[in-house]
This record gives C-alpha cells, structure tokens and sequence, in this order.
C-alpha cells in the first residue's frame, strides 16, 4: 500500500463522495486526514476524514502541507493529472 502522504492522490471508500478521487492536504493524526477534490474538479469538499473512509492510489503530486485549491489544481495541470481526477479510479 502506498504512504498516507501529503500530496497523495486518493479515492473515497465510503460516504457521499464513494468512487470520487480527492488529494491529502494534511496529516492530522494516525487516524485523519485532511483532503480537497478540489471541490470544482472532483466535486470532494475540504474536510477531516478517516483513514479507512479513503485507499491510497500510487500517484502522487508535489504540494506543500495545507495547500490552496488553486495550487492544487495548477500541481494537477503541471502534473497531467487534472483530466484524470475526473475519471473514476480502476478497481
């Protein structure tokens, strides 16, 4: 499995959000994360979430901790990455 890292691209398991890919913004604690979509690509609001409630995809990209949406989304473009958030991930 990947590490739970900043910058780490994910896919919700659980909630509103299932199937959605976001990014971690933040590492709260050994039980919480923070991550955005960003909401006007993905459609994932920012907020808390478990660690059981996301799984950890092999790509990364390069933020700084607590990164705006804006900053993520030009990460995204430098990374060819945006039109992929979009797509569901492959099971």
């Amino acid at each position: 499995m990947p590490a739970i890292e900043v910058g780490r691209i994910c896919q919700k398991t659980a909630g509103r959000e299932k199937g959605k890919k976001c990014v971690i913004i933040d590492v709260t604690d050994k039980s919480f994360v923070m991550i955005t979509g960003p909401k006007k690509v993905t459609g994932v609001k920012r907020k808390r979430v478990n660690l059981n409630h996301i799984r950890a995809l092999q790509d990364k990209i390069e933020i700084k901790r607590g990164a705006t949406d804006e900053e993520i989304i030009q990460s995204l473009e430098a990374a060819s990455k945006l039109k992929e958030m979009t797509q569901p991930a492959a099971q």
